[in-house]
C-alpha cells in the first residue's frame, strides 16, 4: 500500500533533484518514525534488537496502513548501523474524520479587531514610544471559529484547499492521536501506542518534521520558523515584546501559554526587583546608623558570651561586629514593608495572569477546551476496561471505574509519604553534619576555628542543594510510573495529578531546610545547664549574626545556585548532546542530509514540566522568604531574562519539534501558585514575628529608650547561678532570669508577635481579597467576543440548515479500509 500509493507524492518527488527534495518534502511528510538496527545480523543480540521487538514494529507499522495512513521508508547506511525512516503522512479523508473525533476547529470568518497589549496601549495614550515593540512580519490572523463537522465543510473559510485548509500543526496532532491509540499487541497488558514502543525501545524516536532552513530572502516570506528564530530566539530580543501568536501557530497554545506566563511573570518581576533593591539599599544605611551595631563593636570585653557547642570556649560578643551589621542589611524594618508588598504582589500578580490567560485562551479558541471538546488521552482508550455515556457530550467514551482508581490513588500517596520521610532523613543527616563538622573544626585550634559554625552552615547548604537534586530526578521518574497506572480519563488530568505528586515532595525538599532554619533552628536549644539533645548531640543554635543571616544565606546557595546549575545545564548540556548526535549520524556515503535526518539529530523535547517546576519553586523563594532575602526578586528577574532566551533557542534550534497540544490554562500550576501565596503570608508574618529582631526592637523602643541605647544588654540574658558556681559566668540570647525562667518581657514580647501575625495576615488577606472582588477574571471585551462567536456559529449553521439543499455533495478520497462513510448529523447549533 505503501509504495504503490505513494506514487501521488513519493514519486514525483524522486524524480526531482535533491535541492527539489529538501525544500517540499517536508510539506508532505506529517510525522517520522526511526529505528536503529546494526548491519551485521550476528551483532543483533548483543545491541537489543530482539524478533519480538521486530515484529511489534510490523504489526504496528501495518496497522497504521490499515488506519488508512501513507507510509514511505528511507533507509540510510552508517558504518556499524542501518536508520530507517518512515514518513507518514494522512490523506484527506482520513484528516477529515479523526479532525471530527477530536473535535479540532476550524475558521468561520477573520476577526480584523487589532491586538494591544496594556503597555503598549498605555504608552500610546501618552505619545511615548513603546522600546519593546517590533514589527513581526506575517503575523497569524485571528477568526471565529467552531468545531470541524464534515457535513458543513462549505461553511468554514478556506475549505476549497485541501492542502491548506488543516494546520500543519492539527495534521501532527490527528497523526499523533492514530499513533498514540494504535495496538501492537495484547491491549490488557499495554501493548498500545507509539509511546509504549518507544519506552521499549522498539523505535528510536517519533516527531513531526520541522520547518527546514530557507536560502536568503526578504523578511516578508520568512517561514514560521524562521520568524520565530530571527525575532524571538536571538538574544537581541531581550527587551522584545515575544511573538506569541507566531510561537502557537508552530508550537501549539500549551507552550504558547508557558511563554506568555513567563513573559508576564518576568515583565511583574521588574517593580518587585525594583523596591527588594530599594530596601536592601537602605539596609546599608542602618547598618552605618544602627545604634546596636554601635554599641556591639564598641562593647571590647563587655559581653562574655556562653560556649555554642559543648567543646567550644567562651567568646567576646563584640567579635561578630562584622556578621552584626551584615544581618542589619536582612533584618530591620524595610523588610516588613517589603513582605507586605510581596503578599499583595503575589495576588495582583495572579489576577493579572487570570485575565491575560482568559483573553489568550479566547484568541486561540480554547476557552472551553477542558469542559467540553478535551477528548480520553489515546493511552486511555485502547486500555480503558469499559464504556460510558458522557454526561455533557452525549458520546460513548472509554470508562475506567473510579474505585479501582480511588485505591491506585492512595496507593500513590502512600509511595509520597514514604519519599517525604526520606527527605526528612535526609534533613536531619544535614543538621547533624553541621553540628559534629563545627565540633571538628573547633577542636582543630587552628585558623579555621572561629569560624567553624559559619563553615559547617555553608557546607551543609551545598551538601543540601546537592541531596535536592538527587532525590528530584529519582521521585520525577517514579511519578510518571504511579500516575500512568493510575489510569486518569484526559491529558489534563493525568498532568495535574502527576505534576502534584511532584510539587509536594519538591516542596518538602526544596524549602524544608530554609523552614527549618526560618522557624525552629536556635527555639529548642535550651540554656546553660540545662541544654537540650537531639540523639545525643545538643541542638543546633543559631549562628553568631542570628538565624536570619544564615536563612538568607542558604536562600542564596539553593535558589542561585540552582538557578546556575540549570542554565548551564540547558546551554551546555544541549550543545554537547546535539554534537554527538551528529558525530554519531554521520553518513559515509550523502553529501545532503535530508530535512527527517536533519531533524532524527536534535533533542527529544521532554515537555514543559521542568520549566513550570523551576519557575513555579523560584516563585515561592521570592514571596514565601523574601523577609530574608530582599535581593531575590533582582536574581529571579535577571535568571528569567536568561531564562526565556535559553529556552526559546532550545525549541527552535535544538529540540524536535513537539506535537502541537491545546491548553486551557496553565493548569494546576495555578492552584499551586494560589496555594504558596497564601502560605506566603503566614510565613512572612512569622518570619518577622519570631525570628526577625523588629518586634523586640520595636518594643524597646517605645518601653526603654526610643534611641535603642543598652538594647544589646536587654536582649542577652546571664547564666544560671548552678551554672555559673561551675564555669565563667557568661551571657547567651534570650530573655530568662537567674534560674533560667523566663522573665515577664518574654510573655509580653510573645503576645505582641501573636497579635502581629493575626493582624498582619488578616490585613493581607484582606485587601487581597478585595482585589479579587474589584478585577473581573474575564476582560469585558473578551466577553462580548465570546458572546459574538457563539452567535456567528448559529448563524452559520441556521444558514447551513436553511441552504442545505442547495450545497453539493463533498467530494472527498476514498475513505481508509477501516473507515466508514460519515453520516450526515442533524444541523442543529448544538454540534458546533
Amino acid at each position: 500500500y505503501g509504495h504503490g500509493v505513494w506514487w501521488k507524492y513519493a514519486g514525483s518527488i524522486q524524480a526531482k533533484s535533491p535541492d527539489y527534495l529538501h525544500g517540499v518534502w517536508w510539506k508532505y511528510a506529517d510525522f517520522v518514525l526511526v529505528w536503529e538496527e546494526p548491519i551485521n545480523s550476528q551483532k543483533e543480540e548483543s545491541t537489543g534488537v530482539s524478533p519480538a521487538h521486530r515484529k511489534w514494529r510490523e504489526v504496528f507499522l501495518n496497522k497504521l496502513r490499515v488506519s488508512g495512513l501513507l507510509l514511505e521508508q528511507k533507509d540510510i547506511l552508517q558504518t556499524k548501523t542501518k536508520i530507517s525512516f518512515v514518513l507518514l503522512s494522512a490523506p484527506w479523508s482520513v484528516l477529515c474524520f479523526y479532525a471530527e473525533e477530536i473535535s479540532l476547529r476550524v475558521p468561520l470568518q477573520v476577526v480584523t479587531a487589532p491586538i494591544i497589549n496594556w503597555s503598549e496601549h498605555f504608552l500610546s495614550r501618552l505619545s511615548l514610544p513603546n522600546p519593546l515593540s517590533q514589527d513581526v512580519p506575517n503575523p497569524p490572523p485571528d477568526y471565529f471559529t467552531c468545531q470541524f463537522r464534515n457535513n458543513k465543510l462549505q461553511r468554514f473559510l478556506g475549505s476549497e484547499d485541501r492542502d491548506t485548509f488543516f494546520k500543519t500543526t492539527q495534521r501532527h496532532q490527528v497523526l499523533y492521536e492514530i499513533l498514540a491509540r494504535t495496538p501492537y499487541g495484547s491491549v490488557k497488558k499495554g501493548e498500545v501506542g507509539i509511546d509504549r514502543l518507544l519506552s521499549e525501545k522498539v523505535f528510536s524516536a517519533a516527531y513531526p518534521l520541522h520547518e527546514p532552513p530557507t536560502p536568503p530572502v526578504p523578511p516578508e516570506s520568512f517561514g514560521l520558523r524562521q520568524i520565530l528564530y530571527s525575532y524571538w530566539a536571538t538574544w537581541s530580543s531581550w527587551r522584545r515584546y515575544q511573538p506569541l501568536d507566531h510561537i502557537r501557530e508552530y508550537f501549539g497554545e500549551k507552550i504558547a501559554l508557558y511563554f506568555a506566563w513567563l513573559g508576564c511573570y518576568t515583565g511583574w518581576l521588574l517593580p518587585a526587583s525594583l523596591v527588594g533593591t530599594v530596601i536592601f539599599l537602605f539596609g546599608f544605611w542602618l547598618m552605618a546608623t544602627d545604634v546596636p551595631a554601635k554599641e556591639l563593636c564598641d562593647s571590647g570585653d563587655s559581653f562574655i558570651m556562653c560556649p555554642l557547642c559543648n567543646i567550644c570556649t567562651h567568646w567576646n560578643y563584640s567579635s561578630i561586629c562584622l556578621s552584626f551589621k551584615a544581618g542589619v542589611l536582612f533584618d530591620n524594618g524595610g523588610t516588613v514593608f517589603l513582605s507586605v508588598f510581596m503578599s499583595l504582589w503575589a495576588v495582583t500578580f495572579l489576577e493579572y495572569w487570570k485575565r491575560t490567560c482568559s483573553a489568550l485562551s479566547h484568541r486561540w479558541d480554547c476557552s472551553e477546551f477542558e469542559d467540553i471538546e478535551e477528548r480520553p488521552r489515546p493511552e486511555f482508550t485502547a486500555m480503558a476496561p469499559m464504556t460510558m455515556r458522557n454526561p455533557v457530550t452525549g458520546a460513548e467514551e472509554p470508562y475506567f471505574p473510579e474505585n479501582k482508581r480511588l485505591n491506585r490513588t492512595l496507593t500513590g500517596c502512600m509511595v509520597i509519604i514514604v519519599m517525604v520521610a526520606v527527605v526528612l532523613m535526609f534533613l536531619i543527616a544535614i543538621i547533624l553534619y553541621r553540628t559534629i563538622l563545627s565540633i571538628i573544626i573547633a577542636k582543630s585550634n587552628n585558623f579555621l576555628s572561629f569560624s567553624a559554625a559559619r563553615i559547617a552552615s555553608l557546607s551543609g547548604s551545598v551538601l543540601n542543594l546537592l541531596a535536592i537534586l538527587m532525590l528530584s530526578k529519582v521521585y520525577t521518574s517514579l511519578a510518571h510510573i504511579l500516575t500512568r497506572w493510575e489510569m486518569h480519563r484526559t491529558q489534563t488530568k493525568y498532568e495535574d495529578m502527576f505534576i502534584l505528586k511532584v510539587f509536594i515532595f519538591q516542596f518538602v525538599n526544596f524549602y524544608s531546610s530554609p523552614v527549618y532554619i526560618a522557624f525552629f533552628k536556635g527555639s529548642f536549644v535550651g540554656y546553660p545547664g540545662n541544654y537540650n539533645t537531639l540523639l545525643g548531640v545538643r541542638n543546633e543554635d543559631c549562628g553568631a549574626g542570628g538565624c536570619l543571616i544564615e536563612l538568607a544565606q542558604e536562600l542564596l546557595v539553593i535558589m542561585v545556585g540552582k538557578q546556575l546549575i540549570n542554565n548551564i545545564q540547558e546551554f551546555i548540556m544541549p550543545k554537547m548532546m546535539s554534537w554527538w548526535q551528529k558525530r554519531k549520524m554521520r553518513p559515509r556515503l550523502k553529501e545532503k542530509v535530508s530535512p527527517w535526518e536533519e531533524d532524527y539529530q536534535l533533542l527529544l523535547c521532554e515537555g514543559l514540566f521542568s520549566e513550570y517546576l523551576e519557575m513555579v519553586i523560584q516563585f515561592g523563594f521570592i514571596t514565601i522568604f523574601v523577609a530574608a532575602c530582599p535581593l531575590a526578586p533582582l536574581f529571579a528577574l535577571v535568571n528569567n531574562w536568561v531564562e526565556i532566551r535559553l529556552d526559546a533557542q532550545k525549541f527552535v534550534t535544538e529540540y524536535r519539534r513537539p506535537v502541537a497540544e491545546r491548553a486551557q490554562d496553565i493548569g494546576i500550576w495555578f492552584p499551586i501558585m494560589q496555594l504558596i501565596t497564601h502560605m506566603a503570608v503566614l510565613a512572612n508574618a512569622f518570619l518577622i514575628a519570631f525570628t526577625s529582631s523588629f518586634l523586640p526592637r520595636l518594643y524597646y523602643r517605645y518601653t526603654r529608650d526610643s534611641t535603642l541605647s543598652g538594647f544589646i544588654n536587654f536582649s542577652l540574658a546571664t547564666s544560671p547561678r548552678n551554672y555559673s558556681r561551675q564555669h565563667t559566668p557568661c551571657r547567651y540570647r534570650g530573655f530568662r532570669d537567674q534560674d533560667g525562667k523566663y522573665l515577664p518581657e518574654y510573655f509580653h514580647l510573645l503576645a505582641i508577635r501573636l497579635a502581629f501575625v493575626i493582624v498582619f495576615e488578616h490585613v493581607v488577606f484582606s485587601v487581597g481579597r478585595l482585589i479579587d472582588l474589584m478585577v473581573p477574571d474575564v476582560p469585558e471585551d473578551v466577553e462580548v467576543k465570546i458572546k459574538r462567536e457563539h452567535y456567528m456559529a448559529k448563524e452559520a449553521l441556521a444558514e447551513n440548515q436553511r441552504g442545505s439543499s442547495a450545497l453539493r455533495p463533498l467530494q472527498t478520497d476514498s475513505p481508509p479500509p477501516n473507515l466508514t462513510e460519515i453520516p450526515e448529523e442533524p444541523n442543529t447549533p448544538h454540534s458546533c
